[in-house]
């Protein structure tokens, strides 16, 4: 399955379908809490800052959905980075529907993510991946994302990776 091939909504989010993507496919978690739990409320901040949420269907089925979140110095103290936050963004929750799962889908999302990030301007990537979550681990490693530590968010343990972007 090639993400390209899919139908892409990625303005005017409709924030509770979203939601409703997202516990679809936390309730076929193993470990729903790898996935991040934004409220219709911080999503909705998130959006009027800078944040973007992409949703890809094939024909009227959800598919996937991935996000950016433009970074901030609060961030970057958070994640003990010495970064300029303004060239930094962080790629926030990816998820795939079970359906889907085994087409390589995060991977891709990853590589769109990375062109609309230097689209953007952005010098670095920032993500946060649980230390178990070893198939977003070894997506993100194929992306050549650096782990920098290990650190206690209030969602739990949580590894941080960093992504030097190669601007063209």
């Amino acid at each position: 399955m090639n993400l390209n091939s899919l139908k892409c909504i990625d303005n005017n989010i409709d924030l509770d379908k979203y939601i409703e993507y997202r516990e679809y496919v936390k309730s076929y978690m193993e470990h729903p809490e790898w996935l991040g739990d934004f409220t219709k409320e911080d999503l909705e901040k998130l959006l009027n800052s800078g944040t973007k949420i992409w949703i890809y269907y094939l024909d009227n089925n959800f598919v996937c959905s991935m996000m950016t979140i433009p970074s901030s110095e609060k961030n970057m103290i958070k994640f003990e980075l010495d970064l300029d936050y303004k060239k930094v963004i962080d790629y926030g929750p990816m998820f795939v529907n079970p359906k889907y799962v085994g087409n390589k889908l995060q991977y891709q999302m990853l590589n769109e993510l990375d062109k609309y990030s230097i689209d953007k301007n952005y010098n670095f990537v920032v993500a946060t991946i649980h230390p178990d979550n070893i198939y977003s681990i070894n997506n993100f490693i194929k992306d050549n994302f650096k782990q920098t530590s290990t650190k206690e968010f209030k969602r739990g343990l949580r590894n941080i990776y960093v992504k030097k972007l190669i601007n063209k």
